[in-house]
């Protein structure tokens, strides 16, 4: 199934990560630190004190760590969160090599298998491309179109990469039911840009995107001149695809996508797409309607299945196959697939170890039974009740900033409140997990285990239809180092993970912990209030609850924050895209004034003591700089660019505080300091 944007996320799931050495209670040591004592739970040493933190926060707080941090040869990013993850990980390891196949536990049992599976690098080496013999004969005994389409179908319900974009949600216009959705899918690059661009580095990735196609072709059995042709028909087909595609930003916009079509009239303008057979052969028959989030591009896939010849989407879907499948087969295909989107696309000097790959697998697959061991073992249920309580007093001061807007009508007021205190809170772990027990895994064979986990949860979203919207489910797996809103749920979800430091820790001060999670918190809440948030009612419902004059007034007030964002240069000359990623800008945004708030009702936050020589408000603003800490690659940076919906990292950090006027009194900014920007200019939303 296609994982969609509508669960808006702190961090793009593809990075997740984040802790710094945490030890000695808290205080990291360093020779370096001759400038600064070491401060508890913010190190001096990742200070660059030759920067004033009123000319770059950013660099103040973090650049002696980003000068002398050397990026794993295994990451095409590292920072905060990927150290967390990374602890993460080595406690999820634990419960990987321990558990026991054998076992009473169907969910210990389960791991314990496929991760064996994984990590028996011999047998997966021996059966080479023999492990998907059935998926590459099907390919080859298509003879006609109608066989073309029904082997997409039945790749689709195998979670094989194709054309079919399929998903089952909520409808944003009735969300108490689920609906059938397509988006657009198909493309071996991240998104349109990548087809489209005409600079030198994008023209580059396509040359090379062509050779890796090539490649893969011959694994099937092609010589390598047949291959090449073969790669740019392929690509070309790619490439046509992709013109009728929605930009990366575009997609952001929840009424352009909601498009209900009855099935019947959507067949009458794709003529060569029969949707009521399609359905059925998808095993969800009897569909009155559905929605099609990107009817352009099925417009161009009906008159596409038809105008290419049939030898060239044989090719692509074989192509198509493998490349699915390459991360699970033996290690000259997977290492050419690495070369590809690891080297080129992010930059990333050497695959991650095994065994982080194949528990990538688990959790993705099976991550809920590996989460329940995870929780069994790590999580402190003592974290849950004192996010409870954040939470509560994250709520109730945006409820405070709610109310003292000075752009809002009383009427839209009310129903912001409204929004905000029905919010659902999920915290650590799900209530009810999900159950794998007719799941079928074995310890020897790793590409099967796999297939045998799409088509599970394939039919697991399917079987869901016709059924009262499970609300109680999750999005994100325990051992997760991130947080999301869904706005058909109207819900908050923090995962166990996320509550370590530096976003939470017991024996630290409240401003680390309301400058961490506490910004998490509230930048989630205002997921519910950005752009895309705002436009979902209390109830899930995607409807207007807004007066029109106080529409125009919020959409004037993003404006600036897109303005703001469209002049950050990262590389020296690229730009970040402030419409794409205005969404999580204004989330952060919203986040830091929303901890902040909460932050001066403890006592420390009334007080003035100084720790280490720093006030309440500066170690409040220090743990939310500690926070966005990062690297990456120049490849990678300029992937994220392109794709991610969050702004990197110096911005995230920098950018809200400029709009903040506690930021400006706490570190003295004044007029002609580079984080000063005039009160006229500022962002003020939520």
């Amino acid at each position: 199934m296609k994982v969609t944007q509508k669960h808006f996320l702190l961090l793009p799931i593809v990075a997740l990560g984040m802790t710094t050495s945490c030890k000695n209670n808290g205080i990291n040591k360093s020779n370096n630190a001759n400038q600064h004592a070491p401060i508890k739970f913010i190190d001096s040493a990742n200070f660059d004190v030759s920067v004033s933190p009123a000319e770059n926060f950013f660099k103040f707080a973090n650049g002696s760590w980003i000068k002398n941090t050397k990026m794993p040869g295994d990451k095409s990013r590292w920072g905060s969160f990927d150290e967390l993850a990374e602890k993460t990980d080595e406690s999820v390891k634990t419960v990987l090599e321990s558990s026991n196949a054998k076992s009473n536990d169907i969910n210990e049992s389960l791991v314990a298998n496929f991760y064996k599976s994984g990590m028996d690098s011999a047998a997966i080496n021996s059966k080479g491309l023999k492990a998907i013999d059935p998926l590459l004969t099907a390919v080859n005994n298509v003879s006609n179109v109608e066989q073309l389409l029904d082997l997409i179908i039945v790749n689709t319900k195998q979670g094989l990469g194709t054309v079919l974009g399929m998903s089952i949600e909520p409808d944003d216009k009735n969300v108490n039911n689920l609906v059938v959705k397509f988006y657009q899918d198909g493309i071996g690059l991240p998104n349109k840009d990548y087809y489209t661009d005409k600079d030198p580095n994008s023209q580059s990735i396509r040359d090379e995107y062509k050779v890796y196609i090539a490649k893969i072709l011959q694994f099937s059995g092609q010589d390598e001149a047949t291959a090449k042709v073969n790669a740019d028909k392929v690509f070309a087909l790619e490439d046509k695809m992709a013109q009728s595609m929605l930009r990366q930003q575009e997609m952001r916009d929840p009424v352009a996508l909601y498009n209900k079509f009855k099935v019947e009239d959507f067949s009458k303008q794709t003529p060569n797409l029969n949707w009521t057979q399609i359905l059925e052969k998808l095993g969800v028959p009897h569909q009155d309607s559905f929605i099609i989030a990107t009817p352009k591009f099925y417009n161009a896939l009906s008159k596409l299945i038809i105008s290419e010849p049939l030898d060239v989407w044989k090719n692509y879907v074989t192509f198509q196959t493998i490349t699915s499948m390459a991360t699970y087969l033996n290690d000259e295909v997977n290492n050419v697939a690495f070369d590809f989107y690891g080297k080129k696309l992010k930059g990333q000097k050497e695959q991650q170890p095994r065994w982080k790959r194949v528990k990538n697998v688990v959790n993705g697959t099976i991550g809920e039974s590996l989460g329940q061991l995870y929780v069994k073992k790590f999580f402190k249920p003592e974290a849950k009740d004192k996010m409870v309580t954040l939470v509560s007093n994250l709520q109730s001061a945006f409820a405070e900033r709610i109310q003292a807007l000075d752009w809002m009508s009383d009427a839209t007021k009310q129903k912001a409140l409204g929004k905000l205190n029905s919010f659902t809170k999920k915290i650590g772990y799900p209530d009810k997990w999900k159950d794998y027990s007719k799941l079928a895994i074995t310890k020897d064979n790793y590409a099967q285990n796999v297939l045998n986990s799409f088509a599970f949860h394939y039919n697991e979203e399917i079987n869901k239809l016709g059924k009262p919207v499970d609300k109680a489910e999750w999005f994100m797996t325990p051992n997760t180092v991130n947080a999301y809103y869904n706005p058909a749920f109207n819900e908050i979800v923090f995962p166990a993970a996320i509550l370590q430091f530096p976003f939470f820790e017991f024996g630290a001060d409240d401003a680390i912990n309301y400058g961490g999670i506490g910004a998490v918190i509230g930048h989630e809440m205002t997921h519910g209030f950005d752009d895309q948030g705002a436009q979902y009612a209390a109830d899930g419902n995607l409807s207007d609850w807004w007066t029109p004059e106080d529409k125009k007034k919020f959409q004037a007030k993003t404006a600036v924050l897109v303005k703001q964002y469209n002049d950050f240069t990262v590389l020296d000359s690229l730009h970040v895209n402030g419409a794409m990623t205005l969404g999580e800008n204004i989330a952060d945004l919203g986040g830091v004034a929303i901890a902040y708030q909460a932050f001066k009702k403890t006592k420390q936050g009334q007080s003035n003591e100084l720790i280490d020589g720093f006030t309440p408000d500066q170690r409040f603003f220090l743990s939310w700089a500690q926070v966005w800490r990062g690297i990456a690659t120049p490849e990678y940076t300029v992937q994220l660019l392109k794709t991610d919906f969050h702004s990197p990292g110096e911005a995230r950090a920098n950018i809200p505080l400029t709009n903040f006027e506690p930021f400006y009194k706490a570190f003295n900014v004044k007029e002609g300091d580079k984080m000063y920007r005039p009160e006229t200019e500022r962002a003020k939303i939520w």
